[in-house]
């Protein structure tokens, strides 16, 4: 029989003789989908059939015996086995089918299919990469994508194990992935932006705006004083979130995270309360030094100039709540 022939044509094969394809890059099969598709099954039957080589084998008596190994279906076949089927229709490709074909066909099949988690792609793509010696460019040719594409899946495997894990179950999409990757060699940091990312449901634009902030940070032209340097990050602990402070010629800006209106109302409210508190203290050390020093009294002269009284008030702002830029 000739390999056209077989190619082109259909035929029933008994379920317990396909052997599942042992290049299959998909790893995670949802459960509850498979019933679904088993419940189709039942209904409908397979509508499109699976594909597989065949070879004959030797059996112990003398005999020959048909095997066949899976080359794209693998769902199709979980959810017949599920749905009680002993035949599935089938497509025999030629035997002589190399493991890079079939490794190729599994992985555009799932591809046309969407059903690769981002995961599960890299590491097929790293597979055709590092066992068969494949190029980026070769591997975009072949599912129709930029070698620019294939590398950045292959990216997302520097990925700590947690992030990778929490990528390939959908709890955070591929887009967030972006800005944790750019922390690569700041590991604290970027646990840190991915557990804000688990927690808050941060979007992709904020991960990145965050992402950039912690980058400027990094570039920083000029490093903090250990005062200021502790300042930040006090601020940053009473406020619940990122703050940085830039120094200038003459005095400097901070600037505050915040995620929506409504985080930032919760910040100001904080400050408000800070402020509230800190002066009635200060109203209080301003009564008692009058009282000592006395009512009515001249208090000591200012002999500085206009210039130096501006250069002073500048620095003394330096600290204020006004200055803050948000």
């Amino acid at each position: 029989m000739s390999g056209k022939f077989y190619n082109d044509s259909i035929f029933w094969v008994e379920l317990e003789k396909i052997k599942p394809n042992p290049f299959q890059p998909r790893k995670e099969f949802d459960e509850h989908k498979l019933r679904d598709l088993a419940d189709s099954i039942r209904q409908y039957g397979v509508l499109q059939p699976l594909v597989v080589t065949k070879r004959e084998v030797e059996k112990e008596d003398g005999g020959l015996a048909s095997e066949y190994e899976l080359i794209a279906g693998e769902r199709r076949l979980r959810a017949s086995k599920i749905a009680g089927l002993s035949q599935v229709p089938v497509i025999i490709r030629t035997a002589d089918e190399s493991d890079l074909v079939k490794l190729e066909l599994a992985i555009i099949e799932n591809l046309q299919r969407e059903d690769l988690n981002p995961i599960d792609r890299a590491l097929a793509f790293k597979k055709l990469a590092e066992d068969f010696g494949m190029k980026h460019r070769q591997i975009g040719e072949k599912i129709g994508k930029s070698r620019e594409y294939v590398a950045n899946t292959l990216r997302l495997l520097a990925l700590p194990e947690e992030m990778q894990g929490a990528l390939s179950a959908g709890k955070i999409t591929e887009g967030h992935t972006r800005p944790l990757l750019m922390l690569t060699d700041k590991t604290e940091e970027q646990m840190t932006l991915y557990k804000e990312i688990m927690l808050k449901k941060l979007s992709v634009r904020d991960a990145e705006a965050i992402a950039r902030r912690i980058a400027v940070d990094r570039a920083r032209k000029k490093p903090l004083s250990p005062e200021l340097t502790t300042i930040e990050k006090e601020l940053s602990e009473q406020l619940g979130t990122r703050v940085h402070i830039e120094t200038r010629e003459v005095g400097g800006k901070i600037s505050i995270d915040f995620m929506s209106p409504e985080d930032l109302r919760a910040l100001l409210e904080k400050i408000d309360r800070e402020v509230s508190r800190r002066l009635p203290e200060a109203e209080a050390v301003e009564t008692n030094d009058s009282q000592q020093d006395g009512e009515g009294e001249e208090g000591p002269i200012d002999d500085r100039s206009e210039e130096e009284v501006e250069e002073a008030e500048e620095s003394e702002d330096l600290y204020s709540v006004k200055n803050f830029s948000l």
